[in-house]
């Protein structure tokens, strides 16, 4: 019969297991899991060229340079990306991430664990290469604390922030609360502007905000063109106007997203492949 340490040790593994050991680094981009701790390797981003996000240059461009800078070692900001739907904002990210090169390291975080950012700062922080982390559709609602754990990588606390780490996120709201939480929060506080003072800075302690708005119909088919043109998809300009304008109508919105969603069916009706 096991001696009861033994199985109460045995429990309590099972329960919390160990982390997993850290990764030798040889993959571009990884995935950050919890319970346990361990950094899932990526083989292949999914990645949208550069050159076919339109209608966004000037995010494009300022995100880019800030990226290269972090990757050849230079001061560099933490960037949130906020606005409407569907217009690039992760894929923005992505591409940048690609023109910075193989030294700088993809590291995605998913909401839900930015609880465990703290440890995986300490991860990184003894590495010898450079992480962009990044959060994609990053929003808190009502009695959410998580913000308080992303101050760890934006403000650093008593250690700072690595000087390997920089850290990107994406969401559709600027200030990361929803509007009427925020309002709340000032009506019904003894001092309200103290009150929500903390939620709403959060996302003023990124140094770079980029924002994203819908597009024009005339950027809604030049992506279409370009994808188009990209793949291989013969298609006349009338036709493919018409189409593409009936399909956003469809779909009561105009965005990157939803060109993407015509040109996969445009695809698949004349037989053609979107891998390249």
């Amino acid at each position: 019969m096991a001696d009861p340490l033994e199985r109460i040790a045995a429990a309590l593994e099972r329960i919390s297991p160990p982390p997993a050991p850290a990764p030798n680094w040889s993959a571009s981009a990884y995935v950050w899991h919890v319970e346990p701790d361990w950094l899932e390797p990526v083989a292949e981003v999914a990645r949208v060229p550069l050159d076919l996000l339109v209608g966004i240059s000037r995010a494009r461009d300022t995100l880019v340079a800030n990226t290269a800078q972090f990757a050849r070692g230079l001061p560099a900001n933490n960037v949130l990306l906020w606005g409407a739907r569907g217009m690039g904002k992760s894929s923005l990210v992505k591409a940048a991430h690609a023109e910075a090169g193989q030294g700088t390291v993809l590291v995605e975080i998913h909401r839900e664990d930015l609880p465990s950012i703290g440890r995986l700062l300490n991860l990184l922080r003894c590495v010898e290469r450079r992480f962009l982390l990044f959060c994609d559709d990053l929003s808190f609602s009502h009695d959410d604390a998580h913000y308080k754990s992303l101050k760890a990588v934006l403000d650093g606390g008593i250690e700072g922030r690595p000087e390997n780490v920089i850290f990107y996120a994406t969401s559709n709201r600027r200030h990361l609360m929803p509007r009427d939480m925020i309002e709340n929060e000032r009506g019904s506080a003894i001092n309200p502007s103290e009150a929500v003072e903390e939620k709403v800075s959060l996302s003023d302690r990124f140094g770079l905000w980029l924002g994203f708005h819908a597009c024009s119909q005339d950027e809604y088919l030049a992506m279409i063109r370009g994808y188009c043109d990209r793949y291989g998809i013969e298609i006349d300009d009338e036709t493919l106007r018409a189409e593409a304008i009936e399909w956003q109508q469809t779909r009561g919105a105009r965005s990157g997203r939803v060109a993407w969603q015509y040109v996969t069916d445009l695809a698949g009706r004349r037989e053609v492949s979107l891998s390249l």
